[in-house]
């Protein structure tokens, strides 16, 4: 999981035991230490790494035309097994990193284990042969750690199953009205007001049952987040850090109220957010406010070595703007049209500041509205549609549309189901989800990624109910080509993966349904439909621009 291109099935098979050597030397050593590591701990075998051997090995070799990564051509590998031993080659060491996930699909599940319960046993690897390439070169999951702060070691864990998944790119989303998540020299309000909120809302928000009266919160320091990109680098993930601006940004507020637009009428501080939803507040558009956009920036594009860089961008309501004299003063002495184009000024300026720096800018599809940098890429979440005429414009596309992907919907209508935001994304749907626009090839489709925003996503536990095994799916289509995929359909390999899933001790949601403590319980935490007809209606009652 996900299903290779291509598999053939030999007779025999290759026994791992403890005379075993895995050979590996240059670039593809990094990935052979990777194997070694999981080996020895779900085996017990010792499997040294040694440049040369005379006895059976597992040998991982760089071989081929050079690739550069992140590519197709990189990620691609060959897995041989017979009896006398196991061939891993690929032309990156990112091609080496995929096949170890493979190989360890291969092994018996409990060898995904953190100590082995066999330890020192022999075990059989099958004999086969197996040629393999991803679908896409984008292969994504995004983790909303700013509604709900998850510790540095879950961060860590979700990154190690999504490598096992041949998933690529952890898209961390740092910041929000409900918190804040890095820290920002020059700017220490972030950490120690934005960062948390003094309680939250029980239930959902469209039907609340008070606040629970605990604070809640936490960031992490740089040191913090550049141990997360090494962790992921030697699995060969990349992570891109997502900075939401000029909106979302009631926790900035909270910290740091005149970057606000002080001047609407009524206007008052609130604080950061302790409920969820879309909130009035932006970025008031100054020369302060634009000193600390570059200023975080600057942050990220240090700690984060990821060729793109998320600006957010998603709902960015404009009424404040156009309450605000000095916001309405300052479009027309940009020549802006209306005020309702400061968003595409922040934009901008946010774009041209990580060019310089030799980023690329994305943002969600939101960007497009009043006209986003030629050379920024849109991830598309509102309605598939918009992946056409992204694609159109000439913009790279990563397709993450809610009604197909979006994690932190109901897995089934089941009406004990745990709390989630609304919506309904089956394992059947995301099966039958084809990410390539109609009338499009795959041209610009840089690929697909899943979310799981965490309004309503409080824990670890709560995080892989939702995630597993849908993202396993998700990353099936991401990866699969679609002959493979016909011939082995992706839900009928589930059963064998989610034994996979128990070994890893992942909370997943079972196949049969939630079990009895996975469940929502009481009438409280029922099932919430969404609360507008469609996002056009949405986006109207809030001041957003229509689709």
């Amino acid at each position: 999981m996900p299903q290779p291109l291509s598999v053939t099935e030999n007779s025999g098979s290759f026994t791992l035991d403890g005379g075993v050597s895995i050979v590996a030397s240059g670039e593809a050593s990094g990935p052979a230490w990777l194997l070694h590591d999981v080996l020895r701990a779900g085996t017990g075998l010792p499997l040294p790494v040694l440049p040369s051997s005379d006895g059976p090995v597992i040998t991982l070799s760089i071989e081929g035309e050079a690739a550069d990564y992140p590519s197709i051509a990189a990620e691609r590998y060959t897995l041989d097994v017979d009896a006398d031993g196991v061939r891993l080659t690929a032309a990156h060491p990112a091609g080496l990193a995929r096949a170890v996930q493979t190989l360890r699909q291969l092994l018996p599940a409990d060898t995904l284990r953190a100590g082995a319960v066999r330890s020192g046993s022999a075990v059989e690897v099958p004999a086969v042969s197996i040629v393999d390439e991803p679908r896409f070169a984008w292969r994504g999951v995004m983790l909303d750690l700013a509604r709900h702060f998850l510790p540095k070691v879950d961060v860590l864990r979700q990154i190690d199953l999504a490598a096992l998944h041949q998933l690529n790119v952890v898209h961390l989303h740092l910041t929000e009205d409900q918190g804040w998540r890095i820290e920002v020299p020059g700017w220490p309000k972030l950490t120690e007001t934005a960062s948390w909120r003094p309680e939250t809302v029980v239930g959902h928000a469209g039907k609340p049952q008070g606040y629970d009266g605990t604070p809640h919160g936490g960031y992490y320091t740089r040191e913090d987040l550049r141990e997360i990109v090494s962790y992921a680098a030697e699995r060969h993930v990349t992570v891109v850090p997502e900075i939401d601006l000029p909106g979302h940004v009631r926790s900035v507020l909270a910290a740091y109220p005149e970057l606000g637009n002080q001047d609407v009428p009524g206007r008052e501080d609130k604080g950061v957010a302790t409920t969820f939803g879309i909130f009035p507040e932006v970025l008031a558009p100054t020369d302060e406010s634009i000193r600390f956009i570059k200023d975080v920036l600057d942050v990220v594009i240090e700690v984060f070595p990821s060729p793109y860089i998320h600006i957010g961008g998603d709902e960015v309501p404009r009424t404040e703007w156009r309450e605000s004299p000095a916001a309405q003063a300052k479009a027309a002495e940009l020549g802006l049209a209306s005020t309702d184009l400061i968003q595409s000024w922040f934009t901008k300026i946010m774009g041209e500041h990580l060019t310089a720096a030799g980023r690329t800018m994305i943002g969600w599809d939101e960007i497009l509205d009043g006209g986003a940098p030629s050379d920024a890429a849109v991830m598309v979440w509102r309605d598939f549609s918009i992946a056409a005429k992204a694609l159109q414009a000439g913009h790279s596309v990563v397709i993450a549309p809610h009604d197909e992907v979006y994690l932190n919907y109901y897995a089934s209508d089941d009406a004990e189901e745990p709390l989630h935001i609304f919506g309904l994304n089956t394992l059947e749907g995301i099966a039958e989800f084809e990410p390539i626009p109609e009338g499009h090839t795959a041209d610009g489709v840089l690929g697909l990624q899943a979310e799981l925003w965490s309004e309503y996503i409080p824990t670890r536990l709560a995080l892989e109910y939702c995630a597993y095994p849908r993202l396993a799916v998700v990353a099936d289509v991401a990866w699969g080509g679609k002959e493979a995929r016909a011939a082995a359909p992706v839900l009928d390999r589930l059963a064998v993966h989610v034994e996979r899933l128990d070994a890893l001790g992942v909370n997943y949601r079972p196949l049969a349904g939630p079990l009895p403590w996975q469940k929502g319980g009481t009438g409280r935490r029922a099932r919430v439909e969404r609360p507008y007809e469609n996002l056009d209606d949405h986006h109207e009652k809030l001041n957003l621009p229509p689709i």
